[in-house]
Protein backbone atom coordinates (compact mmCIF):
# COMPACT_ATOMS: atom_id res chain seq x y z
CA UNK A 1 0.00 0.00 0.00
CA UNK A 2 1.40 3.43 -1.00
CA UNK A 3 1.60 6.16 1.90
CA UNK A 4 -0.05 9.23 1.90
CA UNK A 5 2.01 12.29 0.27
CA UNK A 6 2.48 15.10 2.66
CA UNK A 7 2.92 17.91 0.48
CA UNK A 8 4.52 21.52 1.53
CA UNK A 9 1.76 23.47 0.56
CA UNK A 10 -1.69 23.32 0.29
CA UNK A 11 -4.79 24.20 -1.98
CA UNK A 12 -7.55 26.14 -0.97
CA UNK A 13 -10.01 28.39 -2.06
CA UNK A 14 -10.46 31.78 -0.84
CA UNK A 15 -12.32 35.28 -1.37
CA UNK A 16 -10.29 37.82 -3.18
CA UNK A 17 -10.12 41.29 -2.82
CA UNK A 18 -8.99 43.36 -6.10
CA UNK A 19 -9.96 46.89 -5.72
CA UNK A 20 -13.43 47.05 -6.00
CA UNK A 21 -13.95 43.31 -6.68
CA UNK A 22 -14.16 40.61 -4.76
CA UNK A 23 -13.18 36.82 -6.84
CA UNK A 24 -12.92 33.16 -5.87
CA UNK A 25 -9.72 32.41 -6.32
CA UNK A 26 -7.21 29.36 -5.92
CA UNK A 27 -4.49 30.06 -3.50
CA UNK A 28 -1.46 28.09 -1.81
CA UNK A 29 -0.74 27.96 1.59
CA UNK A 30 1.82 26.74 3.67
CA UNK A 31 1.29 23.28 5.19
CA UNK A 32 1.54 22.88 8.74
CA UNK A 33 2.05 19.52 9.83
CA UNK A 34 2.76 17.76 13.36
CA UNK A 35 5.93 15.76 13.32
CA UNK A 36 6.72 13.18 16.35
CA UNK A 37 10.17 12.39 16.48
CA UNK A 38 10.70 9.63 18.61
CA UNK A 39 13.81 7.71 19.28
CA UNK A 40 14.93 3.68 19.76
CA UNK A 41 17.81 1.46 20.91
CA UNK A 42 17.50 -2.37 20.93
CA UNK A 43 13.96 -2.22 21.39
CA UNK A 44 10.87 -0.11 21.59
CA UNK A 45 11.03 3.63 20.55
CA UNK A 46 10.61 6.33 23.17
CA UNK A 47 8.77 10.04 22.20
CA UNK A 48 11.03 13.07 22.19
CA UNK A 49 9.30 15.99 21.02
CA UNK A 50 6.50 17.16 19.12
CA UNK A 51 7.34 20.06 16.81
CA UNK A 52 4.75 21.73 14.56
CA UNK A 53 6.37 21.97 10.64
CA UNK A 54 6.30 22.24 7.08
CA UNK A 55 6.77 18.32 5.50
CA UNK A 56 9.75 18.21 3.43
CA UNK A 57 13.25 16.86 4.75
CA UNK A 58 11.83 15.06 7.84
CA UNK A 59 14.75 12.85 8.40
CA UNK A 60 17.32 15.61 8.39
CA UNK A 61 14.45 17.80 11.16
CA UNK A 62 14.52 15.18 12.92
CA UNK A 63 17.92 13.95 13.19
CA UNK A 64 19.09 18.16 13.46
CA UNK A 65 16.64 18.87 15.92
CA UNK A 66 18.16 15.86 18.18
CA UNK A 67 21.40 17.14 17.82
CA UNK A 68 21.10 20.55 18.39
CA UNK A 69 19.38 20.02 21.63
CA UNK A 70 21.96 17.97 22.64
CA UNK A 71 20.05 14.53 22.81
CA UNK A 72 22.26 12.93 20.36
CA UNK A 73 25.96 13.90 21.37
CA UNK A 74 27.64 13.40 17.28
CA UNK A 75 26.08 12.26 14.57
CA UNK A 76 27.66 9.02 14.32
CA UNK A 77 25.20 7.54 16.90
CA UNK A 78 22.51 7.54 14.15
CA UNK A 79 22.27 4.27 12.69
CA UNK A 80 18.88 4.98 10.96
CA UNK A 81 15.58 6.89 10.35
CA UNK A 82 12.73 5.47 9.62
CA UNK A 83 8.88 6.67 9.38
CA UNK A 84 6.94 4.36 11.58
CA UNK A 85 4.09 4.37 14.18
CA UNK A 86 4.76 3.72 17.71
CA UNK A 87 2.95 0.76 17.88
CA UNK A 88 4.51 -0.91 15.02
CA UNK A 89 1.53 -0.46 12.53
CA UNK A 90 0.59 0.91 9.15
CA UNK A 91 3.59 3.44 8.69
CA UNK A 92 2.73 7.02 9.64
CA UNK A 93 4.51 10.13 7.59
CA UNK A 94 4.07 12.49 10.72
CA UNK A 95 6.02 9.98 12.92
CA UNK A 96 9.77 9.63 12.40
CA UNK A 97 12.05 7.14 14.03
CA UNK A 98 15.85 7.49 15.07
CA UNK A 99 17.53 4.82 15.89
CA UNK A 100 20.50 5.17 17.29
CA UNK A 101 23.53 2.84 18.16
CA UNK A 102 23.83 3.62 21.54
CA UNK A 103 21.54 4.69 24.79
CA UNK A 104 20.63 8.13 25.50
CA UNK A 105 19.23 10.14 28.03
CA UNK A 106 15.93 10.26 28.00
CA UNK A 107 15.55 12.92 30.44
CA UNK A 108 16.59 15.60 28.20
CA UNK A 109 13.41 15.13 26.19
CA UNK A 110 10.85 17.74 25.71
CA UNK A 111 7.36 16.22 26.76
CA UNK A 112 5.33 19.30 25.40
CA UNK A 113 4.04 19.99 21.79
CA UNK A 114 6.40 22.84 20.68
CA UNK A 115 4.97 25.45 17.81
CA UNK A 116 6.36 26.23 14.71
CA UNK A 117 7.38 29.95 15.73
CA UNK A 118 8.89 29.37 19.31
CA UNK A 119 12.48 27.62 18.78
CA UNK A 120 13.11 24.54 21.45
CA UNK A 121 15.59 25.55 23.87
CA UNK A 122 17.00 21.96 25.32
CA UNK A 123 20.75 23.60 26.42
CA UNK A 124 19.17 24.82 30.15
CA UNK A 125 21.97 27.82 30.35
CA UNK A 126 24.82 29.16 28.29
CA UNK A 127 27.17 27.96 30.00
CA UNK A 128 25.99 24.25 29.44
CA UNK A 129 26.24 25.14 25.22
CA UNK A 130 29.51 26.49 25.79
CA UNK A 131 30.97 23.26 27.71
CA UNK A 132 29.37 21.16 24.53
CA UNK A 133 30.65 23.24 21.92
CA UNK A 134 33.42 25.22 22.61
CA UNK A 135 34.93 28.53 20.93
CA UNK A 136 35.01 28.04 17.05
CA UNK A 137 38.43 27.87 16.15
CA UNK A 138 39.43 30.79 13.05
CA UNK A 139 39.07 30.69 9.86
CA UNK A 140 38.89 32.26 6.40
CA UNK A 141 37.47 35.74 6.54
CA UNK A 142 34.52 35.94 4.37
CA UNK A 143 34.52 38.86 2.00
CA UNK A 144 32.02 41.81 2.70
CA UNK A 145 30.61 41.73 -0.52
CA UNK A 146 29.47 38.31 -0.49
CA UNK A 147 28.27 39.01 2.71
CA UNK A 148 25.76 41.60 1.38
CA UNK A 149 24.79 39.33 -1.59
CA UNK A 150 23.45 36.69 0.49
CA UNK A 151 20.43 37.15 1.62
CA UNK A 152 19.16 37.80 -1.81
CA UNK A 153 20.49 34.91 -3.12
CA UNK A 154 18.87 32.64 -0.46
CA UNK A 155 15.46 34.68 -1.44
CA UNK A 156 15.89 32.80 -5.00
CA UNK A 157 16.70 30.05 -3.42
CA UNK A 158 13.63 29.54 -1.97
CA UNK A 159 11.05 28.36 -4.40
CA UNK A 160 7.69 27.33 -1.81
CA UNK A 161 7.94 30.82 -0.56
CA UNK A 162 7.72 32.44 -3.82
CA UNK A 163 4.72 30.16 -4.32
CA UNK A 164 2.91 31.10 -0.75
CA UNK A 165 4.76 34.08 0.49
CA UNK A 166 4.84 31.68 4.41
CA UNK A 167 8.17 30.09 4.57
CA UNK A 168 10.61 30.84 6.13
CA UNK A 169 14.40 30.09 4.39
CA UNK A 170 17.84 29.10 5.96
CA UNK A 171 20.76 28.41 4.03
CA UNK A 172 24.38 27.40 3.92
CA UNK A 173 26.67 28.90 1.65
CA UNK A 174 30.53 28.97 0.65
CA UNK A 175 32.79 31.98 1.29
CA UNK A 176 32.17 32.77 -2.77
CA UNK A 177 28.49 33.25 -2.43
CA UNK A 178 27.45 29.67 -4.10
CA UNK A 179 24.71 27.65 -2.02
CA UNK A 180 25.43 24.42 -0.26
CA UNK A 181 22.04 23.55 0.68
CA UNK A 182 19.04 25.43 1.23
CA UNK A 183 15.47 24.37 3.46
CA UNK A 184 12.49 26.05 3.66
CA UNK A 185 9.86 25.31 6.77
CA UNK A 186 7.38 27.27 8.46
CA UNK A 187 9.28 27.32 11.75
CA UNK A 188 12.81 29.16 11.42
CA UNK A 189 14.42 26.55 13.83
CA UNK A 190 13.03 24.01 11.38
CA UNK A 191 14.54 25.12 8.44
CA UNK A 192 18.44 25.38 10.30
CA UNK A 193 17.49 22.11 12.40
CA UNK A 194 16.82 20.64 8.56
CA UNK A 195 20.45 22.19 7.37
CA UNK A 196 22.41 20.70 10.37
CA UNK A 197 20.73 17.03 9.57
CA UNK A 198 21.44 17.14 6.35
CA UNK A 199 24.99 17.73 7.10
CA UNK A 200 24.78 14.91 9.81
CA UNK A 201 23.51 12.53 7.81
CA UNK A 202 25.94 13.88 4.61
CA UNK A 203 28.86 13.30 6.69
CA UNK A 204 29.49 16.89 6.73
CA UNK A 205 29.78 17.91 9.73
CA UNK A 206 31.24 20.14 11.35
CA UNK A 207 30.69 23.54 8.78
CA UNK A 208 33.50 25.52 9.97
CA UNK A 209 34.17 27.36 6.26
CA UNK A 210 30.20 27.63 5.52
CA UNK A 211 27.89 31.01 6.50
CA UNK A 212 24.33 30.04 7.61
CA UNK A 213 21.87 32.79 6.42
CA UNK A 214 18.62 32.81 7.96
CA UNK A 215 15.48 34.81 6.63
CA UNK A 216 14.19 35.97 9.64
CA UNK A 217 15.76 37.05 12.81
CA UNK A 218 17.68 35.45 15.06
CA UNK A 219 17.91 34.23 18.43
CA UNK A 220 19.32 31.74 21.07
CA UNK A 221 18.29 28.97 19.16
CA UNK A 222 19.28 29.77 16.04
CA UNK A 223 23.00 30.72 17.31
CA UNK A 224 22.81 27.33 19.21
CA UNK A 225 22.14 25.24 16.36
CA UNK A 226 24.89 26.96 14.00
CA UNK A 227 27.49 26.16 17.06
CA UNK A 228 26.57 22.68 17.33
CA UNK A 229 27.12 22.57 13.61
CA UNK A 230 30.18 24.60 13.79
CA UNK A 231 29.01 26.91 11.53
CA UNK A 232 31.24 30.60 12.10
CA UNK A 233 29.37 33.26 10.36
CA UNK A 234 25.61 34.05 10.65
CA UNK A 235 23.84 36.18 8.67
CA UNK A 236 20.19 37.29 9.35
CA UNK A 237 18.15 39.87 7.56
CA UNK A 238 16.67 40.35 10.67
CA UNK A 239 17.51 41.56 14.11
CA UNK A 240 18.91 39.57 16.53
CA UNK A 241 18.26 39.10 20.43
CA UNK A 242 20.46 40.03 22.97
CA UNK A 243 20.88 36.71 24.27
CA UNK A 244 22.12 35.71 20.49
CA UNK A 245 24.52 38.72 20.54
CA UNK A 246 25.77 37.30 23.96
CA UNK A 247 25.92 33.93 22.74
CA UNK A 248 27.68 34.34 19.60
CA UNK A 249 30.12 36.86 21.48
CA UNK A 250 31.29 34.01 23.82
CA UNK A 251 31.50 31.42 21.27
CA UNK A 252 33.58 32.65 18.23
CA UNK A 253 30.50 33.26 15.91
CA UNK A 254 30.08 36.37 13.83
CA UNK A 255 26.65 37.12 13.66
CA UNK A 256 25.13 40.07 11.57
CA UNK A 257 21.84 41.50 11.41
CA UNK A 258 19.63 43.55 9.11
CA UNK A 259 22.02 42.46 6.41
CA UNK A 260 19.76 44.40 3.23
CA UNK A 261 21.39 45.85 0.61
CA UNK A 262 24.51 47.45 1.30
CA UNK A 263 23.94 47.96 5.10
CA UNK A 264 24.47 45.53 7.55
CA UNK A 265 24.59 45.39 11.53
CA UNK A 266 27.78 43.29 12.88
CA UNK A 267 27.34 42.02 16.17
CA UNK A 268 30.14 40.25 17.38
CA UNK A 269 33.46 39.28 15.69
CA UNK A 270 33.49 40.82 12.66
CA UNK A 271 37.21 39.65 12.28
CA UNK A 272 35.62 36.73 11.04
CA UNK A 273 34.70 39.21 7.76
CA UNK A 274 36.80 41.34 5.26
CA UNK A 275 36.10 44.77 6.21
CA UNK A 276 38.52 45.83 3.50
CA UNK A 277 37.00 44.70 0.41
CA UNK A 278 33.84 47.05 -1.73
CA UNK A 279 30.30 47.04 0.03
CA UNK A 280 28.82 46.49 -2.55
CA UNK A 281 26.94 43.12 -3.09
CA UNK A 282 28.00 40.70 -5.53
CA UNK A 283 25.46 40.55 -8.25
CA UNK A 284 23.15 37.34 -8.47
CA UNK A 285 22.40 37.43 -11.77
Amino acid sequence: MSLPVRRPLTNRQVKAVRGDRALDLPDELVTEEPLEVRVAWRGPSSPVAITMRTPGHDFELAVGFLLSEGIVGAASWVRSVVYCRPDGAEQDLNVVTVHLDRPIDLALRRAVPVSASCGVCGTATLDQLADRCGPLPEGPALPLRVLLGLPERLRREQPLFERSGGLHGAGIFDHRGEPVVVREDIGRHNAVDKIVGWAALDGGLPLRECVLVVSGRVSFEIVQKAAVAGIPVIVAVSAASSLAVETADRLGICLVGFARGDRANIYSHAERLDLTEPSAPLSVD
